[in-house]
């Protein structure tokens, strides 16, 4: 524990190098932990020294090994705590944090510039996804976009990092202002399921987590989301992907899938 205090330490020491700022150094593991993923962030991607990425790793693969990973095969036998469902060979539906799945890859619900979420410590999965990944996560994002913002509908996939996942696919979905989406912009939602797909089966990938896109934050009414996930999947022919897995964190939303998903098999 002392080493792993004096490693975040450093860690800590050197993104308000990067960062351009100076904060006192807590004392406690946890809020050692907090800060560096606050630090992380609000870093501008730049270079990055391999000996930093040595200590980064090594903190967010302990990180990742207490919360715990959870596997396809853990998820169809029901070896975890969090509630999952069987629904057929090819659909799961699973409850819990997204950067826990052992996947081919996870689906960021990401915002236009498609940089990572800019508020510290903020509980959107944009921030949580970069935040176990690593810095290294918005440096490959910010060489892909080169400045450019990311069309609503369109997706990109990149290196998972230290997720256990092997990829991230990245992709924006509509926001919702005035409550109910229009037709253009469920058509959006669904071009995001497409988008996600088609980088997999372009990169042989054989399975796949989504996570509930343009909800929450962007205001998508969580009921009409759902059922345009489960329509597009279900359209979508896959031929390398062969599980795809409907990731929720609340409550309301296992309750709709499950619906959605139990009515189809």
């Amino acid at each position: 524990m002392k080493d792993r205090a004096e490693n975040i330490r450093k860690v800590i020491e050197y993104l308000m190098a990067d960062c351009h700022v100076c904060h006192q150094m807590p004392s406690s593991l946890e809020e050692r932990q907090r800060m560096m993923r606050a630090l992380m962030n609000v870093w501008e991607p730049r270079d990055i020294s391999p000996e930093f990425l040595a200590m980064q790793d090594a903190e967010l693969q302990m990180q990742r090994e207490d919360k715990g990973v959870v596997s396809l095969d853990e998820i169809r036998k029901g070896n975890h705590n969090s509630q999952f469902s069987i629904l057929n060979s090819q659909l799961k539906l699973w409850q819990g944090d997204i950067t826990r799945l052992r996947v081919d890859a996870i689906i960021n619900a990401a915002n236009a510039q498609a940089l990572g979420c800019w508020v510290p410590l903020h509980n959107c999965i944009d921030n949580c996804i970069h935040s176990a990944a690593g810095i290294q996560l918005r440096k490959e994002c910010a060489d892909i976009m080169q400045g450019r913002l990311l069309r609503t509908g369109e997706a990109f996939i990149t290196r998972g990092y230290n997720l256990p996942a092997k990829h991230v696919i990245h992709t924006v979905g509509p926001i919702i202002e005035a409550g109910i989406p229009t037709k253009q912009q469920e058509e959006q939602l669904a071009q995001c399921y497409r988008s996600c797909l088609d980088l997999a089966e372009q990169h042989h990938l054989e399975s796949i987590a989504f996570c509930c896109i343009s909800t929450g934050v962007f205001h998508f009414p969580n009921q009409r989301a759902a059922e345009i996930a489960v329509e597009t999947v279900h359209a979508c022919p896959r031929h390398s992907v062969k599980t795809v897995v409907f990731n929720v964190f609340l409550d309301k939303d296992y309750d709709i899938y499950s619906k959605l998903l139990t009515a189809t098999v």
